[in-house]
């Protein structure tokens, strides 16, 4: 098995992991990140529902502009501030952080992190 291929199903194997551990509702949604070499996304998801709540990506028209020029950790903490605002609006002042196949470190940690700063319990 080629190293590519061996790394790929290691990322699969923790991704499904960290889902069965992780559910969204409306009250309390998942907050799912995904991240490439460049940007970073992430999406309230109700899994009752199965609906997204709210979304925020650090190529958002109002976010984009704002985050020019940062770092991406920098960026990474405006988009999970951007999301607990978009989820407050809502009225939703609880979530549950799914990091997918992602450790919870650099970028994957300062949404969070930005996210709590607004207010928002994870």
């Amino acid at each position: 098995m080629s190293s590519e291929k061996k790394l790929k199903q290691n990322k699969e194997r923790r991704k499904r992991r960290v889902r069965s551990r992780v559910k969204g509702t409306e009250r309390r949604p998942r907050m799912s990140v995904f991240r490439s070499a460049r940007y970073i996304y992430v999406q309230a998801i109700d899994d009752d529902a199965g609906r997204t709540l709210a979304a925020a990506s650090s190529l958002c028209g109002d976010l984009k502009d704002k985050v020019k020029g940062m770092k991406k950790i920098e960026a990474s903490f405006e988009v999970g501030r951007q999301i607990a605002r978009a989820l407050k609006e809502k009225n939703v002042t609880e979530a549950v952080f799914d990091r997918g196949a992602y450790l919870y470190h650099g970028r994957v940690k300062a949404l969070a992190e930005g996210a709590r700063e607004e207010g928002l319990k994870i």
